[in-house]
């Protein structure tokens, strides 16, 4: 398939990068069924790390087999897989080459709780991404936390690492810990601002919740009514959060976030795609189900997208 002007518009975004990069956020651009519209549906599942394998995985005991979630990414026509080392060590051969691979370098785990200052561990690195294969590695930061300059120095020397060998660069940014209360979490000023430090910091693709009706810092509230920034609907607060993103010169993805109804699944996708998100990293909402909902949600989440 030939590259389509919205891809090539998308890749000048990017020209402080490399051959290898830019060939890389091709791959990301141009695979699966939404290839050269400039959207994206990533497959991400990192929750068994994250919440432990029976949260993850009971609900479609499928799941538990690595194998599976690289086939269910596939038969969707997913744009890419995200995944731990060991997730991805478990079928990156069987499946090479397949569909674009994105390893995720820091997770963090449910067995410990760090009130104030959640920070993810550093689990694998930018030499195994280049020996699996990966199109991309994926990092994720948590604004707001008192661990959050540690997370951004090492974020730093990973996006360069990766950068240097032609890798593109996911920035999870997720606010949490003592800067933010939980509600705060998604505010619509706080998504904003966790989008604008992921660009600030070199992510080619930034990765944030769905903003809600809510601005949680009492001196961005001023700014917000003081310049009327409309955030009433789904829409307009995510057309504001892809503006704090170089003005939606970064590519903005939305997470799924907690399993739910299909319906609501598909009315947050029109409310993201109307405000110009591009596109969604959707995990449990699609591995939980059965395959053949999983395939039917996606197909209908894609149509949405291309439409």
């Amino acid at each position: 398939m030939r590259i389509t002007e919205r891809v090539k518009q998308i890749l000048s975004w990017y020209q402080s990068d490399n051959a290898g990069t830019l060939g890389n956020l091709y791959r990301l651009l141009m695979s699966g069924r939404l290839a050269g519209t400039g959207k994206l549906v990533i497959l991400p599942v990192d929750q068994g790390f994250e919440h432990g394998p029976a949260r993850s995985f009971a609900p479609n005991p499928d799941g538990y087999d690595p194998r599976y979630h690289f086939q269910l990414a596939l038969d969707a026509g997913c744009n890419a897989y995200a995944a731990p080392l060991g997730f991805l060590e478990a079928g990156a051969a069987e499946f090479a080459g397949q569909i674009p691979l994105i390893l995720k370098l820091n997770n963090s785990d449910s067995l410990s709780k760090l009130g104030g200052a959640p920070c993810s561990a550093v689990t694998a690195s930018v030499r195994d991404a280049v020996r699996l294969g990966c199109a991309a590695v994926g990092y994720t930061i948590y604004p707001a936390s008192d661990a959050r300059n540690t997370q951004f120095q090492d974020l730093r020397e990973i996006a360069e690492e990766a950068k240097a060998h032609g890798l593109a660069v996911v920035v999870w940014s997720y606010p949490r810990g003592s800067g933010v209360s939980k509600e705060g979490e998604t505010a619509v000023d706080i998504s904003a601002y966790a989008a604008q430090i992921a660009a600030q910091l070199g992510a080619h693709v930034i990765k944030v919740k769905p903003p809600k009706e809510l601005v949680e810092h009492p001196e961005a509230k001023k700014v917000y009514e003081k310049y009327q920034i409309p955030i009433k609907t789904l829409p307009e607060r995510v057309r504001h959060v892809v503006q704090s993103a170089f003005n939606g010169r970064r590519i903005v993805i939305f997470s799924g976030g907690e399993a739910k109804g299909t319906d609501e699944v598909l009315a947050e996708i029109r409310g993201i795609k109307e405000g110009g998100g591009f596109g969604s990293i959707m995990g449990r909402n699609a591995f939980q189900r059965p395959k053949a909902e999983a395939l039917k949600l996606l197909d209908e989440v894609m149509k949405i997208y291309a439409s």
